[in-house]
């Protein structure tokens, strides 16, 4: 009968387990460590962006210049429409519209199959020379004659005309007719055209300006400030008026004889301005929101994780350092809580939209003084300090998050080194293991053949 020497077992098996145990130690404290460089190096990417999204918050909260909005509004919204900026002065106007300011339309006829040729047209704006057309390309098609659309195509393309007046053909009664259009309003927009010497003596005569029809003549707009004939009359070449300081009016359709004059009401708008107020308050919080949860302390108990800069105190500087800027008032003393934004005792903040439009009605100017503006040349108030202190974090030169990010790639490339080494360790210990025990199972299949053997010479049953 056969028998066993020693224990059954798989020598691969046994060396893997042994060779893991050997490394066990320092594979647990790389793993550690490992896994904290790659949850700060995630961490770090996502304190980047809501910073960096925080500052582009406050950039385009100061690219309106001012947080305290105003409302211009016409009595007739089908007469225009009205803007007003921080700086316009509540009041109400009157104004009749007696005349829109028009762009001169003049069409030409007969310019179909014209003769090819050299020369130049000369294309003038209100009497004053404005560019010149060249024709000796104008032939695109080379069959010798010029069509109104060659024609209009190389008016549009003159390197000097710049839009300045447009060309198109318009079709009457089978016949292509040349259009030109001031991009301008106003009586100086009238459009004449003269040919040079050299130009084909047929299209010469065509575009004589006594051939031009005008089809809309260039006029400047006429409004009264006031009544019509009794009040004061106000000429100019365009139909945006910016007449009253921090307000600009476009008017869009003219007034019959002895209708009523249009209102125009400034007065502040307190709807939009409580909404740049609440967007100033929600971008921080989101802000605040993140770095909260990264110096969190965790809760074991129930299973929260600690955030990933818990023990950083550069960090916590960060945060402490958000709140005090926050509670800074302005140099004339306005505060924030007086404009209705409350900070809770953990630095978070609210809008009180009643607080702060009583206050916008006693001392309307002392927002922006307060909240300020994130400029790069001219920073100055809350927002001016917040985004000058985040830069020290989200600088691409010498910013913490950088230096940050810089440190924590060498600490995950020497951990990397010392993986390769643990490893190489493992493969050495796990060759050696292997050999021993493949050696010890030889040995003990050499002695249980043995032991085999002798049993059969001289056991009981052997005969």
């Amino acid at each position: 009968m056969a028998t066993t020497i020693g224990p059954s077992y798989d020598p691969a098996a046994t060396a893997a387990a042994l060779a893991e145990s050997y490394v066990a130690a320092r594979q647990n404290v790389l793993t550690t460590q490992s896994q904290r460089a790659t949850a700060a190096a995630s961490a770090l990417t996502k304190l980047k962006s809501a910073i960096s999204a925080y500052q582009t918050s406050l950039l385009s909260l100061s690219s309106t210049k001012t947080m305290l909005t105003r409302a211009a509004t016409f009595s007739n919204t089908g007469l225009g429409t009205a803007t007003a900026s921080a700086t316009a002065a509540a009041g109400s106007y009157s104004f009749f519209v007696e005349r829109l300011a028009t762009a001169n339309q003049v069409q030409y006829s007969g310019l179909a199959d014209t003769p090819a040729g050299t020369g130049t047209i000369n294309v003038s704006l209100g009497g004053v020379a404005a560019f010149s057309v060249n024709l000796s390309t104008a032939d695109t098609d080379a069959n010798g004659t010029m069509t109104a659309r060659e024609l209009a195509a190389a008016i549009n393309a003159a390197p000097a005309n710049a839009s300045k007046v447009s060309a198109s053909v318009v079709t009457i009664n089978g016949t292509a007719e040349l259009i030109l259009k001031s991009q301008a309003t106003g009586a100086a927009s009238a459009i004449t055209l003269t040919t040079s010497p050299d130009t084909n003596a047929a299209l010469q005569a065509k575009l004589a300006p006594g051939n031009a029809t005008q089809v809309v003549a260039g006029q400047d707009a006429r409004v009264w400030l006031g009544a019509q004939g009794t009040g004061t009359l106000i000429t100019q070449a365009t139909n945006t008026f910016t007449n009253i300081e921090g307000v600009s009016m476009t008017f869009t359709k003219a007034q019959a004889v002895g209708e009523t004059p249009v209102t125009l009401t400034v007065a502040a708008d307190n709807g939009t301005t409580t909404a740049n107020v609440q967007k100033f308050v929600d971008e921080y919080n989101k802000l605040k929101s993140v770095v909260d949860g990264m110096i969190s302390p965790g809760d074991p108990d129930n299973g929260k994780a600690a955030g990933a800069f818990a023990d950083d105190g550069g960090v916590r500087v960060l945060q402490g350092r958000l709140i005090s800027i926050l509670r800074q008032a302005a140099p004339t003393g306005e505060t924030m809580a007086a404009y209705g934004i409350i900070a809770a005792r953990d630095g978070s903040l609210s809008l009180d939209a009643t607080r702060l439009t009583k206050q916008l009605a006693i001392n309307p100017n002392g927002l922006d003084a307060l909240i300020g503006k994130a400029s790069g040349v001219t920073p100055s108030g809350i927002a001016g300090n917040l985004d000058t202190y985040l830069k020290q974090w989200s600088s691409s030169v010498d910013g913490q998050i950088k230096q940050r990010q810089e440190a924590n790639d060498r600490m995950i490339s020497t951990l990397a080194n010392r993986q390769n080494q643990i490893d190489k360790q493992y493969d050495s210990a796990y060759k050696r293991y292997l050999a021993q025990f493949t050696a010890l199972q030889a040995l003990q299949n050499q002695m249980a053949s043995n032991t085999s053997m002798f049993d059969a010479l001289f056991g009981s049953d052997s005969k």
